[in-house]
Parts: structure tokens; sequence; C-alpha cells
């Protein structure tokens, strides 16, 4: 008996993730990525929590997901808030936690058909 539901066409799910990588529909980024629910993955300049700016997030307002998921490396680190200001007045949710954490919770919430979108910090 399949206990898990069909994935659903046409969207992207992580398949893997370790410190310096993650595997998205078969395809592995060693870079942060930002992973829309559909689409393609975009290039995300962040490289580091202490780097992190407003104008990271451009390209999240533009594509308006309901929630963003910040995966923030190996451990769980929050973002100083004004970091997360343009989000806040786009009405975009934001939930902080751990690459691994953020990786399993996005597929979660695809899998639900949310318009959800996973910014991933990988460590260079």
């Amino acid at each position: 008996m399949k206990l898990h539901a069909d994935s659903a066409e046409g969207v992207n799910l992580i398949q893997a993730y370790t410190r310096t990588s993650v595997s998205v529909n078969g395809q592995t980024y060693t870079r942060s990525i930002l992973v829309p629910a559909t689409g393609p993955m975009i290039e995300w300049a962040a490289t580091s929590l202490a780097d992190l700016q407003e104008s990271h997030f451009d390209a999240v307002v533009q594509a308006a997901p309901e929630v963003l998921i910040l995966g923030t490396g190996a451990s769980l680190r929050f973002p100083k808030p004004a970091v997360l200001r343009a989000l806040m007045a786009a009405r975009i949710g934001v939930e902080t936690m751990d690459t691994a954490a953020a990786c399993r919770t996005y597929n979660i919430l695809v899998a639900e058909g949310r318009r959800v979108m996973a910014a991933l910090l990988i460590a260079d």
C-alpha cells in the first residue's frame, strides 16, 4: 500500500542536502539558491546570514509566495529584522530554520499545493 501522496507534476522537490549542496529535481546546486514551487531555480547572491541585505529578497517579493522558508545552514540563526522589511511589507510570511528542516518543510508545503519558496544559504 502506498502511504505517500503522488508528487504533483511540475513542482520543484528537494531530494537531498549537505552542508555544501542541495539537490532539486535531480540537479545539484553548490551555491545559495531560491527554490520556487514551480519554474526554474533562481541563483541567489546571498552567501551568509551576516551579509544578508534587504535587496537579497527582491526576487522573492517579485515571485510573491505566501510563505518563504529561510534555511540558514547547519544551525538555526535569525536574520536582522530590518533585512526582512520588504517581505513583511509584501505580506509574505517568513519561517527561519536550519537548512535540513527548511528542505523538509518546503517539500511538505509544496506537496500540499501551497505557494511556497525556499531561500537556502549554502556555505562556501
